[in-house]
């Protein structure tokens, strides 16, 4: 073939090489659909070529003309030699008649990569070479029907001259009429036999599709006209990706495939965008609402589930070298950034019907580019000094920042890095919050830095793998002022052929980074749901998000860029569980405008409790579920309102506390409580959330921040003025690490200071900002009061002035009773402060905690 190829002379150029294609007698051994033996052929030619002259010469079916000069033909066979016969014939009779057209090469396109090109959409042309085997895929397919045959020139009527006599005018018109009556009989064939060749290819189509459990939606042509053949039809189908890859490449006579605009490629047949945007309203916030700078890979602005809550005004696009105002998602395949955004605005809730008035303005700040990565001239200190500038300095003064964005290892534990840091003290001298995620574990990487399938291959079964060090929160989620966020599972899966790493709801997502912090701070403190790993039952298994799981994975708007639809279930990652909670924030904001973040971030702690799977485990899990899920899931409901069963207490603003300062709170409990005869469980939360200022270069806690806070609780009948000096007094580190928190307290505090004590075994509630712990106690039990101690400590700072900011919130539920205790206790904080206003001396500090 090669051989003949190269003898080849004057218009053609280059090798001639057949197209591979499977043939008849191989498609009938793999049991394939069988199709016409035609191939295609790619021919480059003159513009100025009538492509009837191919037809009458070659014997050709032209299938489509190219606005390139390019002209794609079906022929059955194709003998080298006598295509160069009748090419030298072919240009001879051209040439004869005054024309120069010719046909410049018969082009080599052995894989078919320039047909391709030339017959598939611009977005099937990025899927071709990823097509999935067993995925559906809806595309309209256009097949040529042209044949070998036209409709002859019609006989244009005679005009009667002037000095025609009326025999010659006779003989004309006779004339006419047998050739209008030959034509009509000629145009009528050429119908029949189109109509035959049409009817033969929709046959082949419907055949074709059926053998592969596909479907034939549609079917359009256009209609004759008196002159010409409609030459085509094209035919609406749903085929599995090994069939459309089987019609593309061995039907010759496909000329176009293409997408239905509203239809998504790999697909399911959906409603389109037109009516999902005609059932749903979403109304904008009000102009003073609470805004959230999304940190993140930019916004599809215009999506209609986001755009009348997106802050347009304030977008930019961090990136150096590209325009501030390209501030669109481009993240394959449908976008990171759009989809955190539609979880501040609607959590796990998408709305599909009615009018929905947004509670929050979202505001887009664009920090990685197309590969979702950020470059690395874009120093992330920097980067958020700019973000500060921008958005917190900006018109709206913003305070809420989610920041889904880590990096891909642990992060190290020597020094807190200089991202993190400038995290820290962002937070400490602007009052703002960054809503971080805890990062993923890949599902594969390397053995450095393992995913999910080395940790398994190596033999360390989930979850246990969560507690390695290569499985710790990456940089910058170490934070000590971020509120790093971890996920969490949906529920169980399993079928023949995969299964979910988690075995139910609520337990830690197979992907998500754990604690310990840095110092031993508890990290994450707080998880959301963002989905799970599934892991394959082959040998060896693969880890991946099969479709088939989609119930376990968060439901997100997605952008829809390229393609698909407005939202779905096809990602997971703690990216998409951090925003979950960023919108609690932004209730809180919503409803305590004046307080300070320092407050959100403890009322979103205090809300959070463990799942009931973590009920009945040893003091040695529960550290491990500290480590992995830190205080739990958080709660709009809890975080924010107050309940008849349910009182949150807190301090009122900011609280300023020196190195050596001790502020008392004196917390009341209602005599219906503590009545005599009555035994129910009470639930008493604490937690505490302070600031200070960062200084990098120190390498533990205390010398990290410049005070360090801390809190301790009463002992049974322990007076304020006792309490206040055990408080204050110093002890060394080995004797804190030694003492028991517990002994002589009325309450067993859960985690506690020292991590060998209490029911949460290896951890301590002191290693952070943020310092949660609880108890459960028995209601007759209770004091007519308890008091909790906040203490200031000298951290890197010698300035006697130097002082951190904290807040502190007391929650009191009783657990399982409907026993109203919000009232009684409403009543007796009023009834304490009176006292406290006419009896208490200022040296006592002692001051009543609110609701």
């Amino acid at each position: 073939m090669m051989e003949a190829a190269s003898k080849l002379r004057g218009p053609v150029r280059g090798p001639i090489v057949r197209i591979r294609r499977i043939r008849v007698a191989d498609r009938e051994k793999q049991n394939l659909p069988s199709l016409p033996k035609n191939v295609p052929l790619l021919l480059e030619v003159d513009v100025m070529l009538d492509l009837d002259e191919l037809r009458k010469w070659f014997g050709f079916e032209v299938v489509s003309e190219e606005v390139d000069g390019f002209v794609i033909v079906a022929s059955e066979d194709l003998d080298l030699n006598e295509f160069n016969k009748k090419l030298q014939e072919f240009v001879g009779g051209v040439r004869g008649s005054g024309t120069v057209a010719r046909v410049y090469n018969l082009h080599e396109d052995p894989d078919q990569s320039k047909r391709l090109t030339r017959i598939l959409s611009e977005h099937l042309q990025e899927e071709w070479p990823k097509l999935r085997e067993d995925g559906d895929y809806t595309v309209d397919v256009g097949v040529s029907c042209s044949g070998d045959f036209q409709i002859p020139r019609r006989p244009n009527a005679p005009k009667r001259g002037r000095r025609m006599t009326d025999k010659t005018w006779a003989k004309r018109e006779a004339d006419y009429a047998t050739n209008l009556k030959e034509w009509t009989d000629a145009r009528n064939d050429a119908y029949m036999r189109w109509d035959a060749l049409a009817m033969e290819r929709e046959d082949i189509i419907n055949s074709f599709v059926a053998d592969y459990k596909g479907k034939v939606l549609n079917q359009f042509s256009t209609p004759h006209s008196d002159t010409s053949l409609s030459e085509e039809f094209t035919v609406r189908i749903c085929v599995k990706g090994r069939g459309l890859r089987d019609l593309v490449l061995n039907f010759a006579f496909v000329f176009e495939v293409v997408e239905p605009d509203d239809i998504v490629l790999p697909q399911t047949i959906r409603e389109t965008l037109e009516r999902e945007m005609e059932a749903v309203t979403i109304v904008p916030p009000d102009e003073d609402a609470p805004a959230v700078c999304v940190i993140d890979s930019g916004i599809q602005e215009g999506h209609y589930l986001l755009n009348p809550a997106i802050d347009s005004a304030s977008s930019w696009n961090f990136l150096p070298e590209e325009s501030p105002t390209d501030v669109a998602d481009y993240c394959p395949p449908s976008g990171h950034g759009t989809r955190v955004a539609g979880a501040v605005l609607f959590g796990e809730v998408i709305p599909r019907t009615g009018s929905h008035e947004a509670s929050w303005w979202v505001q887009n700040a664009r920090v990685l580019d197309a590969g979702n990565r950020m470059p690395e001239n874009l120093f992330p200190p920097d980067l958020l000094n700019s973000i500060i500038k921008h958005f917190h300095e900006g018109e709206r003064l913003t305070r809420l920042f989610n920041h889904s964005i880590t990096a891909s290892a642990p992060c190290r534990t020597r020094h807190m890095s200089a991202w993190a840091a400038e995290i820290d003290r962002l937070s400490h001298e602007y009052d703002v919050l960054f809503v971080v995620s805890s990062g993923n574990i890949l599902p594969s990487n390397t053995a450095t830095n393992p995913g999910v399938l080395e940790h398994l291959l190596a033999g360390r079964t989930y979850p246990g793998y969560l507690n390695e060090d290569s499985s710790r929160v990456s940089n910058p989620s170490q934070s000590l002022q971020a509120l790093t966020v971890g996920s969490i599972s949906y529920r169980e899966y399993e079928d023949p052929d995969w299964a979910a790493c988690a075995p139910g709801a609520e337990h830690p997502s197979a992907f998500s980074r754990s604690g310990l912090g840095i110092w031993k701070s508890i990290k994450p403190e707080v998880v959301e749901f963002g989905g799970d790993n599934f892991v394959s039952r082959t040998t060896p298994p693969t880890v991946s998000t099969p479709p088939c799981g989609s119930e376990c994975y968060p439901e997100m708007i997605r952008s829809t860029h390229q393609g698909g639809p407005a939202y779905s279930r096809d990602e997971v990652g703690t990216s998409f569980a951090a925003p979950k909670v960023t919108r609690i924030a932004a209730r809180l904001q919503e409803i305590l405008p004046e307080e300070s973040c320092l407050l959100y971030r403890a009322l979103i702690i205090q809300s959070a409790r463990w799942p009931d799977w973590t009920n009945g485990t040893t003091p040695e899990q529960r550290g491990d579920i500290v480590r992995r899920i830190g205080y739990g899931v958080p709660d709009m409901e809890r975080a924010t309102t107050n309940s008849e069963f349910r009182t949150t207490l807190i301090t009122s603003g900011d609280k300023d506390i020196k190195a050596g300062g001790c502020h008392v709170y004196q917390v009341p409990i209602p005599d219906e409580v503590r009545r005599p005869g009555q035994e129910f469980d009470v639930l008493v939360e604490v937690t505490l959330s302070y600031a200070a200022e960062p200084r990098r270069t120190r390498r533990n806690r205390r010398r990290y921040l410049s005070t360090w806070v801390d809190w301790k609780s009463s002992y049974q009948n322990e007076d304020i003025s006792e309490f206040r000096t055990r408080a204050l007094k110093p002890k060394d580190d080995e004797e804190a690490e030694e003492a028991d928190e517990s002994a002589g307290s009325t309450f067993k505090w859960a985690i506690q200071t020292n991590p060998i004590h209490g029911n949460v075994r290896g951890v301590s509630r002191s290693s952070g900002t943020v310092q949660k712990d609880w108890a459960v106690i028995k209601s007759n039990s209770l004091p007519d009061d308890f008091c909790i101690a906040v203490v200031g400590h000298q951290g890197w700072s010698k300035d006697p002035d130097s002082t951190a900011r904290y807040v502190l919130a007391v929650s009191i539920e009783v657990l399982g009773h409907d026993i109203p205790i919000y009232t009684r206790i409403q009543q007796r904080v009023a009834e304490l402060q009176a006292e406290v206003e006419a009896e208490v001396q200022a040296e006592n500090e002692v001051e009543i905690l609110a609701e």
